[in-house]
């Protein structure tokens, strides 16, 4: 499999998966806080507040559309680094935010399972459409392998290598 076969299948199963979770948040918000203060409650763990309408919900409403949205947008033109770069960015704040939150307020499996999620996320993300690889020179046989045939689609980069 390509690599661009597997950064457009990538994206398009995130957004799948943000624009469910989305829904769940819209659809179920209270249902899906009990869910997690359930098991919370069975690994002895603090229950989290489970008002579900609040500013907070239409603040996670407003991120899930948006990482739904760049998750289509990696998909559907896996040769742009900038949607990948900002859904990194956005999924690694969430991750730290999280981690931050558990360490000094309160040890809530939620804010434990966000950070485990949203970073492997960004993790994934950065190794499949940021990490550089070592190209040779276009008939340079450096590294034993030839230069690949098709020329490789542009990468908008600016200064900073994103």
């Amino acid at each position: 499999m390509t690599r661009t076969r597997l950064v457009r299948l990538g994206g398009y199963g995130m957004a799948a998966t943000f624009g469910a979770v989305g829904v769940l948040f819209a659809a179920i918000p209270a249902k899906v806080l009990a869910a997690f203060n359930r098991l919370a409650a069975g690994l002895d763990w603090p229950l989290s507040a489970t008002q579900p309408h609040t500013l907070y919900l239409a603040l996670a409403l407003g991120y899930m559309y948006v990482v739904t949205l760049l998750a289509w947008q990696i998909a559907r033109h896996p040769e742009e680094r900038a949607h990948a770069w900002v859904l990194t960015h956005a999924k690694a704040a969430s991750a730290v935010v999280c981690l931050a939150l558990f360490a000094l307020q309160e040890q809530y499996l939620l804010y434990l399972a966000n950070f485990v999620v949203d970073g492997a996320i960004a993790l994934v993300v950065w190794w499949l459409c940021l990490k550089r690889t070592p190209v040779a020179p276009a008939g340079s046989m450096s590294s034993g392998v030839s230069a690949p045939s098709r020329a490789a689609p542009p990468v908008h980069d600016n200064a900073r290598g994103w």
